[in-house]
């Protein structure tokens, strides 16, 4: 679970749900055409831009990247792909078969080394993989950034259809200040679907493609090196490339104390 997802929406919603409840009436704030001209409008507003099997897939896939935290360290990926070089070094790659490897995508691509591929199927595979993984981010991404746009644009849209309504009818002036409320409403619930889920998650899914784009380019490279069998230090020493400034003087630093 990613803990900071679900601590920011329900802060968030805490927040909202305290503002209306010292404001007065929970039921003033709660309007049934008004949410179903920002949530449906909205809704059909994305699948106009995008097919409506791409839109549910992209309702799966932000759930699962906001809610689910895997983590990905460029180092502990590093330290497994020179282990799995000495391995190859010193038994052949045959030992590679049918390891268990916690990473699915760098135990794809040990199982091609150990039976044999050629390296250019081995790189195109993988590269094809990893191009699809990103493409799926990204449409993602995109699906709930028009969303997070859509939403309070069809709040105005809704805000101004309540005030229309309500100025052809303004013979008894006590009606006035309730319809002008049930009118704003809209424009509220656009604003927090698209500020408190929907970019935030779309933002979420562009974090999510950068990641997964360096952490799934490491794993292509050491695999391409296990493929050639080079040395488990050459391999170490050229993907440490990957890493930040920090991490590789302490992987420096931790080298030079193991030989000390």
């Amino acid at each position: 679970m990613d803990i900071a997802t679900i601590a920011g929406i329900i802060a968030g919603a805490t927040v909202v749900a305290i503002a209306i409840l010292l404001g007065g009436d929970v039921g003033t704030f709660v309007n049934v055409p008004s949410m179903l001209i920002v949530i449906g409008g909205g809704f059909a507003a994305t699948v106009i831009r995008f097919p409506l099997k791409n839109v549910f897939l992209a309702f799966g896939l932000g759930a699962k990247v906001a809610f689910s935290h895997k983590h990905s360290d460029p180092k502990e990926m590093i330290d497994k792909i020179a282990e799995l070089a000495e391995l190859v070094r010193r038994d052949g790659p045959l030992a590679l078969d049918n390891l268990e490897i916690e990473d699915p995508f760098l135990q794809k691509g040990a199982q091609f080394v150990a039976d044999g591929y050629d390296p250019v199927f081995i790189q195109e595979s993988l590269e094809l993989e990893r191009d699809q993984n990103l493409a799926r981010l990204d449409e993602g991404q995109r699906i709930y950034k028009a969303i997070g746009d859509a939403a309070p644009a069809f709040g105005m849209i809704g805000t101004i259809v309540g005030l229309v309504q309500m100025l052809s009818n303004m013979e008894d002036p006590s009606t006035i200040g309730p319809a002008m409320a049930v009118a704003l409403l809209t424009t509220l619930y656009g604003a927090v679907i698209a500020n408190l889920i929907a970019l935030p998650i779309s933002d979420k899914l562009g974090t999510k493609g950068k990641i997964t784009d360096v952490s799934t380019t490491l794993t292509i490279d050491g695999v391409m090196q296990l493929a050639a069998g080079k040395n488990p230090n050459l391999i170490r020493e050229m993907l440490v490339a990957y890493l930040p400034e920090k991490a590789r003087a302490q992987m420096a630093a931790a080298e030079v104390a193991a030989l000390a």
